[in-house]
């Protein structure tokens, strides 16, 4: 007899409703906050025009560019620091420990905007920087490297402790458990909620524009200034956020589902 994998006819039946029913709440919902942009925009003083955005145009796509290489960078150089901190948070050396939980207790209980501002107008120049956008930067990579720390203890500590009996009776190094055993298995746990810290980069990245930093919401800023378009600005700023965004949200939901994290 040959095996078949199809649905019964009142499962699919029910599965096909189901799917129908969630697509149209989802339309219903998408056209909700379209239709309140639409009455907000319609609410305006001034009638809505993007070119006067025009002469703007190359300026604003050079600071999407720069907000993008920021984040990446950042996303970058906050997991290779995360990853440090938690090897320290796990030495044995008990000063090592130390420092990273309170260095950890610092930044969580430092609003990002006083990092930058710290880092910046306070930590540079005691050290003869005085790039300001540059030391912000860091100042963000910073902020952003304890989160990292964090998401690599929860991914590593998923790792049984058979498997680490069974590296200790192989004689495993501590590089050669990372190599071939601990990271292979803790990419896949590790990748969703890095998306989530990659995507608090990017919105993070929009208080370099205190610091003169030509990102996106300082050319978007510089330019209602000089046109006083508030409203194609804005919105159109926030679209472009939200391009980036929430593609990585739905990213991040589909290596949940395909990888059953």
């Amino acid at each position: 007899m040959k095996a078949t994998t199809e649905l019964p006819p009142e499962p699919l039946k029910t599965a096909r409703r189901e799917l129908g029913g969630t697509t149209v709440s989802y339309v219903m919902a998408i056209a909700t906050f379209a239709l309140f942009a639409l009455f907000v925009v319609a609410r305006q003083r001034q009638p809505f025009d993007l070119t006067t955005i025009e002469p703007y145009r190359n300026a604003i796509a050079a600071g999407f560019g720069r907000t993008i290489w920021v984040s990446l960078v950042a996303l970058v150089a906050s997991t290779t620091l995360g990853f440090i901190f938690y090897l320290l948070s796990t030495a044995r050396v008990g000063y090592f420990r130390a420092f990273t939980d309170v260095f950890t207790e610092i930044i969580y209980g430092t609003p990002l905007l006083v990092m930058i501002m710290i880092t910046a107008f306070v930590i540079g120049p005691a050290f003869g920087s005085t790039n300001r956008a540059a030391m912000g930067f860091l100042g963000l990579i910073v902020y952003i490297t304890p989160y990292m720390t964090n998401i690599f203890r929860s991914a590593i500590s998923s790792i049984s402790s058979e498997q680490y009996m069974a590296m200790d009776l192989f004689g495993f190094t501590p590089f050669q458990r990372y190599r071939y055993i601990i990271v292979p298995q803790v990419v896949r746990i590790l990748m969703p909620p890095l998306m989530n810290n990659f995507s608090l980069i990017i919105k993070g990245s929009a208080l370099l524009n205190v610091l003169s930093y030509r990102e996106l919401f300082y050319e978007v800023s510089l330019m209602t200034n000089n046109t006083f378009r508030f409203v194609e600005g804005f919105l159109l700023m926030w679209g472009l956020y939200l391009v980036i965004t929430i593609p990585l949200s739905q990213l991040t939901k589909w290596i949940d589902r395909r990888w059953g994290i």
